[in-house]
């Protein structure tokens, strides 16, 4: 299952009004729904059927409120998401399936670590897809006044895959946050990526891994992903390198990092006129990669950064890469103390979006220009001593 709120990018928005009023009495809510539906040119029994057992779940609204796994660094992480069962898993499903990857592979030009990466982390290979209601997940995160465009236009979109045949308004499950399926996608990106990879007539992601890997696959090139080209690579990097200039917002020619010392630490980097990023996820003195331009593609799945480079990553490793140097990185901040430095990074006029305790990308980019204008590394990692110098 997604541990992370919904990103905007993968969402099929479509004409849906978003202005319709959130909140309020759920009954009234449901019924502008239907009738929203009904003048969409949906037929009204349909719409009707597909209501008809829709309730509101509490339970969806405490899980989008509890993410904590987000506060966790990168190397906790990534160990606790990466074991060798779960290689071992990834090598075996990549045997089963050996044709559909290469299938992938040939029509999509992608990688068969970068999806066995997502089917991991979202499903466990497919093992627990989430038993959460979709429809009633969906409606009630539609109904909830805190990102409601986000999810009005997915019930839509469940309604269309209703009339298809491929959607049950009382059967259907998945994760809380309406993702359906082995490699856990929304309804819209099912309409507009679904693939039938087995042949039978019906898009079924919770059931067929083929459907599921050749959606995921054609939704990851929808979004951008550039065939046949690397995501991220491990890298050593010198220790007199200008750590302003990395992150993910920093990007330079992969000859100009070589320049500066980059060097791959197995094999070779990618093509020299390549853009890339330097990416230390707890700073200069922990682990280092190169991330290449279909990195970024990781990020229209799913937004929070540390579940993408620990996805990336993963990608690697099932591809045969070694087991990144951890390195020594200095201690990180607790969530209670990543707070406190967001509110007072904010209080300096840096926009580090919610206070939640999150290293997400604005609060990185906040740490790294607070650490040069304080004569700190700039590596956008940020410990206790750049808190006590605020």
């Amino acid at each position: 299952m997604r541990f992370t709120t919904i990103a905007a990018a993968v969402l099929s928005a479509g004409s849906v009004s978003a202005q319709t009023a959130c909140g309020g009495d759920f009954s009234g809510f449901v019924a502008d729904l239907k009738t929203e539906a009904v003048a969409m040119g949906h037929d009204s029994g349909v719409v009707e059927r597909f209501f008809a057992p829709v309730r509101l779940d509490p339970a969806v609204i405490k899980a989008d409120r509890a993410q904590g796994v987000f506060q966790l660094d990168f190397i906790d992480f990534s160990r606790r998401l990466i074991s060798q069962n779960r290689i071992e898993n990834g090598k075996r499903a990549a045997q089963e399936h050996a044709a559909v990857f290469d299938r992938i592979e040939a029509e999509y030009g992608i990688n068969r670590g970068v999806l066995l990466a997502f089917w991991a982390f979202e499903t466990d290979y497919g093992n627990y897809q989430g038993d959460f209601n979709t429809a009633n997940a969906l409606v009630t995160l539609a109904h909830d006044c805190r990102r409601p465009q986000l999810f009005r236009p997915q019930i839509f979109s469940a309604l269309e895959l209703y009339e298809k045949g491929d959607f049950d308004p009382a059967t259907t499950t998945g994760a809380w946050a309406g993702e359906i399926g082995m490699v856990q996608m929304l309804p819209g990106d099912i309409l507009e990526h679904g693939v039938d990879g087995d042949g039978d007539g019906h898009v079924t992601l919770k059931t067929s891994a083929p459907d599921a890997l050749l959606s995921g696959a054609k939704m990851l090139r929808g979004l951008g992903w550039r065939a046949g080209e690397p995501w991220l690579q491990e890298v050593t990097v010198p220790k007199d390198l200008d750590w302003s200039l990395t992150g993910t917002d920093k990007t330079l020619s992969v000859a100009e990092w070589q320049a500066m010392g980059i060097r791959a630490r197995a094999g070779e980097l990618a093509s020299s006129d390549l853009a890339a990023q330097i990416i230390l996820p707890q700073g200069s003195k922990g682990p280092a990669f190169i991330a290449y331009p279909n990195f970024n593609v990781y990020f229209e799945w799913n937004q929070s950064f540390v579940y993408v480079l620990t996805a990336a990553y993963f990608a690697t490793r099932l591809e045969g890469a070694q087991v990144y140097a951890a390195g020594t990185p200095e201690p990180g901040l607790s969530g209670e103390q990543m707070k406190q430095l967001q509110e007072k990074l904010a209080q300096r006029g840096y926009d580090v979006g919610k206070i939640d305790g999150i290293l997400g990308a604005n609060t990185r980019s906040a740490v790294q220009d607070m650490q040069q204008k304080l004569g700190l590394p700039a590596d956008a990692w940020p410990t206790p001593r750049l808190l006590e110098s605020l």
